[in-house]
């Protein structure tokens, strides 16, 4: 498929707030796609790439800016080569090479595609595909159950990999998507509510929790293996050797856990947020620690809890890490402001309930 019509279907999704005519323009182009360019394409529609960032910046566009191409001939595939060329090229004069790439790659788009590339290469592509919509829009094309393919794309953490299977393959398939330790998974969503009664109509028992001001994490353990993933995926185990070694302390094989650190002063409060970031972003060592605080465990030693109820998963936390749980409360009606102090919760929780 020619990459502009991937980029014409974007102006169409941005240009409407109507969520079922972006889910039908999204679903039309995704029944065109050849298999192979339905993954690159689902990256680029979510402005997620499946190379990131390719280390391209305003420099180097200015540097090879061309005029655009009369008549469109670049096709998917065309620019998802050229991405793992650049991707490729480093070292001791790559930038002479890097540069030509990219010029080969401007002259060949026409203009609307010269923006979407230059978009894409410096980070700053706005499509208007929340991931949200796009997952329907996976749905719809494939005529699958739009929870089965969330479901999916959620355990695998690959959308694009996930509308691939649902397009080309069985709904038996799709639904034998599965956790699997080491492989992190999209953070599920919170729903929303117009009050903590109405939430508790549609929850009935609910875990009310602290609420901390830190980094979320994803914890995978295997055995002595220990992966750390941000809310994005990204893998930032080397950044927390402390959060490592706790994970290893827990009495278990393979544990797949939620949470999230932060830096806690002497007394053994919160640090600022801005402290816990700024350790968390580091790539070196640095002498402010990060704890860790775990609210849901999703599997241990070879067993799935994902479609276990919260109370279940709780039980299982406190058994393996009760010292790294959360805090909470297991309530089945609205708590009262006197149940809230003495959890001790931040003001501004009190005041929400």
């Amino acid at each position: 498929m020619l990459l502009l019509e991937l980029v014409d279907t974007t102006k169409t999704v941005a240009s409407t707030r109507s969520r079922l005519a972006k889910v039908d323009a999204l679903a039309n182009l995704l029944r065109r796609l050849e298999p192979g360019e339905i993954p690159t394409a689902v990256g680029l529609l979510s402005a997620k790439p499946r190379q990131g960032r390719v280390g391209v910046g305003w420099s180097a566009v200015a540097a090879v800016k061309e005029e655009p191409a009369a008549e469109p001939s670049l096709t998917i595939a065309d620019f998802d080569a050229a991405l793992d060329r650049l991707l490729a090229t480093a070292g001791t004069g790559s930038g002479t090479g890097r540069l030509a790439i990219l010029r080969k790659l401007l002259a060949a788009a026409t203009g609307p595609e010269q923006s979407f590339i230059t978009g894409v290469l410096l980070g700053e592509l706005r499509t208007g595909a929340l991931e949200g919509i796009l997952t329907e829009a996976v749905a719809r094309a494939a005529d699958k159950p739009v929870q089965a393919v969330r479901r999916a794309a959620m355990l695998s953490g690959d959308l694009g990999g996930t509308a691939l299977l649902a397009i080309t393959g069985t709904e038996a398939e799709l639904d034998a998507v599965g956790l699997v330790v080491g492989r992190p998974v999209l953070p599920m969503l919170a729903a929303t509510a117009p009050s903590p009664s109405a939430a508790l109509e549609t929850t009935g028992e609910a875990s009310v929790e602290y609420k901390l001001d830190g980094a979320r994490i994803q914890v995978h353990r295997a055995g002595g293996d220990v992966s750390i993933y941000t809310r994005n995926l990204a893998d930032v185990t080397h950044r927390l050797p402390e959060v490592v070694e706790v994970v290893r302390s827990l009495p278990v094989q393979e544990v797949i856990l939620d949470g999230e650190t932060l830096a806690l002063d002497e007394e053994g409060g919160p640090r600022p947020f801005q402290e816990t970031m700024a350790r968390f972003g580091a790539d070196a060592v640095r002498e402010t620690v990060l704890h860790p605080w775990f609210f849901d465990v999703l599997h241990i030693d070879g067993l799935d809890l994902l479609d276990e109820p919260l109370s279940a998963r709780i039980n299982v936390l406190e058994r393996i890490a009760p010292e790294h749980r959360i805090p909470g409360r297991l309530r089945l009606t609205q708590p009262s402001l006197s149940v809230c102090r003495r959890m001790r919760l931040p003001r501004a929780t009190r005041e929400w309930w």
